[in-house]
């Protein structure tokens, strides 16, 4: 097996996650058990660079199967409102980082035409034909230090549909 135990790095890593969601609130905190599965990714991450359930099962040798993998990232009561901000605190304080700036970068991620049902979904330019395109615009807020860059939080961007139609109104006036 590829990934049979988390490396101490990572449980360290983890446990200081834990600490730093209690600074946030005092009730949240991660069970042993979801302790055990993030660092499951995180190893499977460093193993298969990149975020995949296929992949993570395979790296594990089918001893965890990806519909369980997943079910745990869909289903359990991780707090996930303070998971980044605690991970980012983490980062921070291990490299005393004092001083850094905050940046927006926005992404579009092209879908195919049949998509329906997926979040956020609208037309966006293409850049490459000039046509539209359906879509999801992810908006990321990076912070940026000399040292590292670290994601701090994201989004998905949908237009106000309203506003175009209020646009589109105001110009054929």
């Amino acid at each position: 097996m590829f990934i049979s135990a988390p490396l101490p790095f990572v449980r360290n890593y983890i446990e200081e996650i834990d600490e730093a969601i209690k600074h946030y609130d005092d009730k949240a905190r991660l069970t042993r058990i979801q302790k055990s599965w993030l660092a499951f990714c995180i190893m499977a991450i460093f193993i298969t660079r990149t975020v995949c359930w296929a992949k993570f099962e395979r790296a594990c040798l089918g001893k965890k199967a990806a519909a369980a993998i997943s079910w745990m990232f869909r289903k359990a009561a991780i707090p996930w409102q303070f998971l980044l901000t605690a991970s980012t605190m983490v980062v921070i304080k291990r490299f005393g980082i004092t001083r850094g700036r905050l940046a927006i970068d926005e992404t579009d991620k092209k879908r195919s035409k049949a998509a329906k049902m997926i979040y956020k979904l609208h037309k966006i330019k293409d850049k490459a034909s000039g046509g539209y395109v359906n879509g999801q615009k992810l908006v990321f807020l990076f912070f940026i230090t000399d040292l590292v860059s670290i994601p701090v939080g994201f989004e998905f961007y949908e237009p106000d549909l309203g506003r175009s139609e209020r646009l589109t109104l105001f110009r054929s006036k």
